[in-house]
Protein backbone atom coordinates (compact mmCIF):
# COMPACT_ATOMS: atom_id res chain seq x y z
CA UNK A 1 0.00 0.00 0.00
CA UNK A 2 1.01 3.62 -0.36
CA UNK A 3 0.32 6.22 2.29
CA UNK A 4 -2.88 7.40 0.58
CA UNK A 5 -4.44 3.95 0.82
CA UNK A 6 -3.79 2.81 -2.74
CA UNK A 7 -3.20 -0.92 -3.11
CA UNK A 8 -0.04 -1.36 -5.19
CA UNK A 9 0.65 -5.11 -5.13
CA UNK A 10 -0.60 -8.17 -3.31
CA UNK A 11 -0.75 -11.93 -3.05
CA UNK A 12 -3.53 -13.76 -1.24
CA UNK A 13 -6.25 -11.67 0.40
CA UNK A 14 -5.24 -8.07 1.25
CA UNK A 15 -8.29 -7.76 3.49
CA UNK A 16 -7.39 -10.76 5.64
CA UNK A 17 -7.78 -9.78 9.29
CA UNK A 18 -5.01 -11.06 11.54
CA UNK A 19 -3.21 -10.06 14.72
CA UNK A 20 -0.15 -7.89 14.18
CA UNK A 21 1.60 -9.25 17.28
CA UNK A 22 4.95 -7.49 17.83
CA UNK A 23 4.82 -5.84 14.41
CA UNK A 24 2.50 -3.34 16.13
CA UNK A 25 5.28 -2.04 18.39
CA UNK A 26 6.21 1.04 16.31
CA UNK A 27 2.54 2.07 16.44
CA UNK A 28 2.42 1.39 20.18
CA UNK A 29 5.37 3.75 20.66
CA UNK A 30 3.79 6.72 18.87
CA UNK A 31 2.00 8.16 21.94
CA UNK A 32 5.24 8.08 23.93
CA UNK A 33 6.78 10.47 21.40
CA UNK A 34 3.87 12.70 20.39
CA UNK A 35 2.73 13.26 23.98
CA UNK A 36 6.03 14.93 24.83
CA UNK A 37 7.00 12.18 27.28
CA UNK A 38 10.10 11.12 25.35
CA UNK A 39 11.38 14.69 25.22
CA UNK A 40 10.50 15.29 28.87
CA UNK A 41 12.52 12.28 30.03
CA UNK A 42 15.30 12.82 27.44
CA UNK A 43 14.72 9.35 25.99
CA UNK A 44 17.29 8.90 23.24
CA UNK A 45 17.05 7.11 19.89
CA UNK A 46 18.61 3.92 21.20
CA UNK A 47 15.99 3.70 23.94
CA UNK A 48 13.18 4.53 21.50
CA UNK A 49 14.41 1.71 19.26
CA UNK A 50 14.26 -0.62 22.28
CA UNK A 51 10.66 0.48 22.91
CA UNK A 52 9.87 -0.79 19.39
CA UNK A 53 11.92 -3.96 19.77
CA UNK A 54 11.57 -7.69 20.17
CA UNK A 55 15.11 -7.91 21.44
CA UNK A 56 17.05 -11.03 22.45
CA UNK A 57 17.83 -10.02 26.03
CA UNK A 58 21.56 -9.51 25.59
CA UNK A 59 23.61 -7.54 28.09
CA UNK A 60 23.47 -4.53 25.74
CA UNK A 61 19.67 -4.72 25.63
CA UNK A 62 19.37 -5.05 29.40
CA UNK A 63 21.71 -2.10 29.97
CA UNK A 64 19.69 0.03 27.56
CA UNK A 65 16.46 -0.93 29.35
CA UNK A 66 18.01 -0.05 32.71
CA UNK A 67 19.19 3.34 31.45
CA UNK A 68 15.72 3.98 29.99
CA UNK A 69 14.07 3.11 33.31
CA UNK A 70 16.49 5.24 35.30
CA UNK A 71 15.53 8.31 33.27
CA UNK A 72 11.83 7.72 33.87
CA UNK A 73 12.04 6.60 37.49
CA UNK A 74 10.63 3.17 36.71
CA UNK A 75 11.65 0.00 38.53
CA UNK A 76 12.16 -3.27 36.67
CA UNK A 77 9.67 -4.87 39.07
CA UNK A 78 6.90 -2.62 37.67
CA UNK A 79 7.06 -4.32 34.26
CA UNK A 80 4.08 -6.63 33.76
CA UNK A 81 5.50 -8.48 30.76
CA UNK A 82 6.47 -11.59 32.70
CA UNK A 83 9.74 -13.43 32.08
CA UNK A 84 11.19 -15.91 29.62
CA UNK A 85 14.65 -17.31 28.91
CA UNK A 86 16.57 -14.72 26.87
CA UNK A 87 17.00 -15.53 23.18
CA UNK A 88 20.63 -14.41 23.39
CA UNK A 89 22.70 -17.57 23.77
CA UNK A 90 25.37 -16.00 25.98
CA UNK A 91 22.79 -14.46 28.32
CA UNK A 92 20.90 -17.76 28.58
CA UNK A 93 24.14 -19.69 29.19
CA UNK A 94 25.15 -17.29 31.96
CA UNK A 95 21.82 -17.73 33.72
CA UNK A 96 22.23 -21.50 33.62
CA UNK A 97 25.79 -21.41 34.94
CA UNK A 98 24.91 -19.00 37.73
CA UNK A 99 21.67 -20.80 38.59
CA UNK A 100 19.63 -17.63 38.18
CA UNK A 101 16.13 -17.06 36.83
CA UNK A 102 15.52 -14.69 33.90
CA UNK A 103 14.38 -11.19 34.79
CA UNK A 104 11.81 -8.88 33.17
CA UNK A 105 14.42 -6.71 31.45
CA UNK A 106 15.55 -9.78 29.48
CA UNK A 107 12.01 -10.24 28.14
CA UNK A 108 11.86 -9.32 24.47
CA UNK A 109 9.12 -6.73 25.19
CA UNK A 110 10.79 -4.97 28.13
CA UNK A 111 11.45 -1.84 26.07
CA UNK A 112 7.80 -1.58 25.01
CA UNK A 113 6.62 -1.98 28.59
CA UNK A 114 9.12 0.59 29.83
CA UNK A 115 7.77 3.00 27.23
CA UNK A 116 4.19 2.38 28.36
CA UNK A 117 5.16 2.97 31.98
CA UNK A 118 6.99 6.16 30.98
CA UNK A 119 3.86 7.46 29.27
CA UNK A 120 1.70 6.55 32.28
CA UNK A 121 4.13 8.32 34.62
CA UNK A 122 4.23 11.40 32.36
CA UNK A 123 0.42 11.58 32.18
CA UNK A 124 0.11 11.17 35.95
CA UNK A 125 -1.84 7.96 35.51
CA UNK A 126 -1.69 4.73 37.50
CA UNK A 127 1.15 2.33 36.70
CA UNK A 128 -0.06 -0.88 38.31
CA UNK A 129 -2.76 -1.41 35.67
CA UNK A 130 -1.13 0.18 32.60
CA UNK A 131 -1.99 -2.85 30.42
CA UNK A 132 -5.75 -2.67 30.94
CA UNK A 133 -7.66 -1.94 27.73
CA UNK A 134 -9.34 1.12 29.24
CA UNK A 135 -6.16 2.59 30.74
CA UNK A 136 -5.36 6.02 29.22
CA UNK A 137 -2.07 4.68 27.83
CA UNK A 138 -3.82 1.89 25.95
CA UNK A 139 -6.61 4.20 24.79
CA UNK A 140 -4.01 6.51 23.24
CA UNK A 141 -2.29 3.59 21.56
CA UNK A 142 -5.52 2.27 20.08
CA UNK A 143 -6.46 5.72 18.78
CA UNK A 144 -3.03 6.20 17.17
CA UNK A 145 -3.15 2.80 15.45
CA UNK A 146 -6.67 3.44 14.15
CA UNK A 147 -5.75 6.85 12.76
CA UNK A 148 -2.55 5.64 11.13
CA UNK A 149 -4.27 2.70 9.45
CA UNK A 150 -7.41 4.50 8.32
CA UNK A 151 -9.74 2.57 10.61
CA UNK A 152 -12.20 3.36 13.37
CA UNK A 153 -11.36 2.00 16.79
CA UNK A 154 -14.43 -0.24 16.57
CA UNK A 155 -12.95 -1.94 13.48
CA UNK A 156 -9.91 -3.16 15.42
CA UNK A 157 -10.12 -6.55 17.09
CA UNK A 158 -8.50 -6.66 20.52
CA UNK A 159 -6.66 -9.56 22.06
CA UNK A 160 -3.97 -10.25 24.64
CA UNK A 161 -0.40 -10.63 23.46
CA UNK A 162 2.24 -12.95 24.89
CA UNK A 163 3.56 -10.12 27.07
CA UNK A 164 0.02 -9.41 28.39
CA UNK A 165 -0.32 -6.09 26.51
CA UNK A 166 -3.30 -5.52 24.21
CA UNK A 167 -2.79 -6.63 20.62
CA UNK A 168 -4.65 -5.75 17.46
CA UNK A 169 -6.33 -7.65 14.63
CA UNK A 170 -6.69 -5.56 11.47
CA UNK A 171 -6.70 -6.16 7.71
CA UNK A 172 -3.26 -6.60 6.16
CA UNK A 173 -3.98 -3.74 3.75
CA UNK A 174 -4.74 -1.39 6.64
CA UNK A 175 -1.52 -2.33 8.40
CA UNK A 176 0.42 -1.74 5.18
CA UNK A 177 -1.13 1.70 4.79
CA UNK A 178 -0.17 2.62 8.34
CA UNK A 179 3.38 1.45 7.71
CA UNK A 180 3.60 3.58 4.56
CA UNK A 181 2.65 6.60 6.65
CA UNK A 182 5.59 5.92 8.95
CA UNK A 183 7.80 6.25 5.89
CA UNK A 184 5.96 9.32 4.56
CA UNK A 185 4.01 11.15 7.28
CA UNK A 186 3.23 14.15 5.07
CA UNK A 187 -0.26 15.41 5.77
CA UNK A 188 -0.39 14.07 9.32
CA UNK A 189 -0.64 16.47 12.28
CA UNK A 190 2.82 17.81 13.05
CA UNK A 191 3.20 16.02 16.39
CA UNK A 192 2.25 12.70 14.77
CA UNK A 193 4.46 13.32 11.73
CA UNK A 194 7.45 14.14 13.93
CA UNK A 195 6.80 11.03 16.04
CA UNK A 196 6.81 8.90 12.87
CA UNK A 197 10.08 10.44 11.74
CA UNK A 198 11.63 9.94 15.18
CA UNK A 199 10.66 6.27 15.38
CA UNK A 200 11.81 5.59 11.82
CA UNK A 201 15.17 7.22 12.53
CA UNK A 202 15.59 5.48 15.90
CA UNK A 203 14.93 1.99 14.53
CA UNK A 204 17.02 2.39 11.38
CA UNK A 205 20.01 3.99 13.12
CA UNK A 206 19.94 1.47 15.99
CA UNK A 207 18.84 -1.77 14.32
CA UNK A 208 20.88 -3.77 16.84
CA UNK A 209 18.34 -2.75 19.48
CA UNK A 210 15.33 -3.91 17.44
CA UNK A 211 16.37 -7.58 17.50
CA UNK A 212 20.07 -8.23 17.93
CA UNK A 213 23.18 -9.26 15.98
CA UNK A 214 22.24 -11.61 13.14
CA UNK A 215 18.48 -11.13 13.56
CA UNK A 216 16.40 -10.57 10.44
CA UNK A 217 15.08 -7.11 11.35
CA UNK A 218 18.55 -6.01 12.39
CA UNK A 219 20.30 -7.34 9.30
CA UNK A 220 17.70 -6.03 6.86
CA UNK A 221 17.95 -2.51 8.27
CA UNK A 222 21.75 -2.70 8.37
CA UNK A 223 21.90 -3.72 4.72
CA UNK A 224 19.19 -1.32 3.50
CA UNK A 225 20.65 1.66 5.29
CA UNK A 226 18.07 4.13 6.58
CA UNK A 227 15.51 3.49 3.84
CA UNK A 228 13.62 0.51 5.30
CA UNK A 229 12.02 0.00 8.71
CA UNK A 230 11.51 -3.67 9.57
CA UNK A 231 9.59 -5.22 12.47
CA UNK A 232 8.71 -8.88 12.80
CA UNK A 233 5.81 -10.30 14.75
CA UNK A 234 5.08 -13.77 16.08
CA UNK A 235 3.14 -16.38 14.10
CA UNK A 236 4.53 -15.45 10.71
CA UNK A 237 3.92 -11.67 10.60
CA UNK A 238 6.32 -9.13 9.10
CA UNK A 239 5.93 -5.36 8.80
CA UNK A 240 8.04 -3.20 6.49
CA UNK A 241 7.99 0.56 5.85
CA UNK A 242 9.82 1.86 2.76
CA UNK A 243 10.74 5.49 2.23
CA UNK A 244 9.77 7.41 -0.93
CA UNK A 245 12.22 7.27 -3.83
CA UNK A 246 13.71 3.88 -3.00
CA UNK A 247 12.71 2.25 -6.31
CA UNK A 248 12.85 5.43 -8.39
CA UNK A 249 12.87 9.20 -8.08
CA UNK A 250 9.08 9.44 -8.05
CA UNK A 251 8.27 6.20 -6.24
CA UNK A 252 5.93 6.61 -3.27
CA UNK A 253 6.45 5.45 0.27
CA UNK A 254 5.24 1.90 0.65
CA UNK A 255 4.08 -0.30 3.50
CA UNK A 256 4.36 -4.07 3.29
CA UNK A 257 2.49 -6.43 5.62
CA UNK A 258 3.20 -10.16 5.32
CA UNK A 259 1.33 -12.94 7.11
CA UNK A 260 2.10 -16.63 6.65
CA UNK A 261 -1.26 -18.32 7.17
CA UNK A 262 -0.04 -21.21 9.32
CA UNK A 263 2.15 -18.97 11.47
CA UNK A 264 5.35 -20.49 10.06
CA UNK A 265 8.16 -18.10 10.88
CA UNK A 266 10.54 -20.10 8.68
CA UNK A 267 8.62 -18.93 5.61
CA UNK A 268 8.24 -15.28 6.60
CA UNK A 269 11.77 -14.12 5.89
CA UNK A 270 12.23 -15.73 2.44
CA UNK A 271 8.82 -14.45 1.35
CA UNK A 272 9.54 -10.92 2.59
CA UNK A 273 12.88 -10.81 0.79
CA UNK A 274 11.36 -12.21 -2.41
CA UNK A 275 8.64 -9.56 -2.39
CA UNK A 276 11.10 -6.74 -1.68
CA UNK A 277 13.28 -7.99 -4.54
CA UNK A 278 10.36 -8.26 -6.96
CA UNK A 279 9.21 -4.75 -6.07
CA UNK A 280 12.73 -3.46 -6.78
CA UNK A 281 13.37 -2.40 -3.20
CA UNK A 282 16.32 -4.78 -2.80
CA UNK A 283 18.81 -5.38 -5.59
CA UNK A 284 21.06 -8.35 -6.23
CA UNK A 285 23.82 -7.01 -3.99
CA UNK A 286 21.47 -6.63 -1.01
CA UNK A 287 19.91 -10.04 -1.65
CA UNK A 288 23.38 -11.59 -1.61
CA UNK A 289 24.15 -9.98 1.75
CA UNK A 290 20.87 -11.36 3.12
CA UNK A 291 21.21 -14.79 1.53
CA UNK A 292 21.10 -16.57 4.89
CA UNK A 293 17.42 -15.58 5.17
CA UNK A 294 16.45 -16.64 1.67
CA UNK A 295 14.85 -19.92 0.65
CA UNK A 296 17.40 -22.70 0.93
CA UNK A 297 18.19 -26.37 0.76
CA UNK A 298 17.27 -28.34 3.88
CA UNK A 299 19.47 -30.99 5.48
CA UNK A 300 18.81 -33.55 8.19
CA UNK A 301 20.96 -34.22 11.24
CA UNK A 302 23.36 -36.35 9.20
CA UNK A 303 23.85 -33.55 6.73
CA UNK A 304 21.87 -35.28 4.00
CA UNK A 305 19.86 -33.08 1.65
CA UNK A 306 16.19 -33.79 2.31
CA UNK A 307 14.36 -30.93 0.62
CA UNK A 308 14.37 -27.42 -0.72
CA UNK A 309 12.46 -24.26 0.13
CA UNK A 310 11.15 -22.19 -2.75
CA UNK A 311 9.11 -18.98 -2.76
CA UNK A 312 6.35 -19.55 -5.32
CA UNK A 313 3.95 -16.65 -4.78
CA UNK A 314 3.23 -14.28 -7.64
CA UNK A 315 2.41 -10.65 -6.91
CA UNK A 316 -0.60 -9.08 -8.56
CA UNK A 317 -0.15 -5.44 -9.46
CA UNK A 318 -2.62 -2.59 -9.56
CA UNK A 319 -3.65 -1.90 -13.15
CA UNK A 320 -2.77 -5.33 -14.43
Amino acid sequence: MDSTGKLLAWAGDPQQVTFMRSSAKPFQTLPLIESGAAEHYAIDHKQIALACASHVGSEAHVQTAEAFQAKVGVEESELLCGVHTPRDEEAARRLTIEGKDPKPNQHNCSGKHTGMLALARYLGESTDDYLEHEHPVQRRILAALAEMCGLSEAQIGLGLDGCSAPNFAIPLASAARGLARFADPAGLPEARAQACRTIFAAMTTHPEMVRGPGGFDTRLMEVAGEHILSKAGAEGYQAIAIKPGVIGADSPAMGLAVKIADGNGRATRPVTLAVLHELGVLGQAEMKELAEFSASTRHNYRGLEVGEERVTLQLKRAGQ
